[in-house]
């Protein structure tokens, strides 16, 4: 096991300076619509009038797919802009389930405070109110740009108004908040346990930022995405009946409260 770890983070330094080199990029060239397939794809609202609040959505371990473009899709149908941000495929990578490392929240912040700053670019957001939703891989992320030394690190200089992380990892906390957060998780995950993100949830320093979790019981990893229960890399994962709708109420009312101007 030692030998392992050793060989691990030898691998993680030889790759992490290539890494730090190949980032998604945000112009009119690499940003498309739905479907484009360019490092990130812009998800407006439909008969938006003046300037909308936007979300930026982080995908899990195994990148950009279809449970992602729904929940573009369904930003877009509250009344959001959504900025679907593809962190590995301009970094070489497709899949890093059970290598998460490859590609670590550090990498990944940046995506998120860059693609937001983009955002702000544009004449038809609202600055002010621009949240960023993860899951797993992206949840993990989620939780490590919220904190205000990692946001620091990764470049970011406006924190996000509101942040949402489902079953993510959970780990490096103690740096206070910088935006409000709420964690969605199941206490039957067997991927990114609930006590890790009860640990991180209780050594957090809020610093006057709201922090939320909510546990639903019996739900397993990726509780709300589509397809029955089954095994992936030795994890048990899949939809939850009763916890992936209510996660979603939960999810819109906390966008709602902090991303749409009254």
């Amino acid at each position: 096991m030692k030998l392992w770890s050793a060989l691990s983070a030898l691998l993680l330094a030889l790759f992490a300076p290539t890494l730090s080199f190949a980032q998604p990029k945000f112009d009119a060239q690499h940003v498309g619509g739905p479907g484009s397939g360019g490092d990130a794809e812009l998800w407006m609202p439909a008969n938006a009038s003046g300037k909308v609040p936007a979300v930026v959505v982080l995908h899990g371990c195994d990148g950009v797919g279809k449970h992602y473009s729904d929940w573009a899709r369904l930003l877009q149908s509250w009344g959001y802009a959504a900025l679907v941000i593809d962190s590995f495929g301009p970094r070489g990578q497709r899949n890093v389930c059970n290598h998460g490392g490859l590609i670590p929240p550090s990498e990944r912040s940046k995506d998120a405070y860059r693609g937001a700053d983009w955002l702000r670019s544009l004449p038809n957001i609202d600055a002010a109110h621009i949240g960023v939703i993860g899951f797993s891989h992206g949840g993990w992320t989620v939780l490590n740009l919220v904190l205000r030394d990692k946001m620091a690190a990764a470049g970011g200089t406006v924190p996000f108004a509101a942040a949402v992380a489902y079953y993510p990892g959970c780990e490096h906390a103690g740096s206070p908040l910088v935006s409000d957060t709420l964690i969605l998780i199941g206490d039957a995950d067997d991927w990114t346990p609930l006590e890790n993100c009860t640990r991180w949830r209780d050594a957090v320093q809020t610093d006057d930022h709201v922090l939320e979790m909510t546990v639903y019981p019996g739900a397993r990893h990726a509780f709300d995405a589509p397809g029955p229960l089954h095994k992936y890399l030795g994890h048990l994962l899949g939809r939850d009946e009763i916890a992936a709708p209510q996660a979603e109420a939960a999810t819109k009312a906390f966008f709602a409260q902090r991303l749409m101007p009254r």
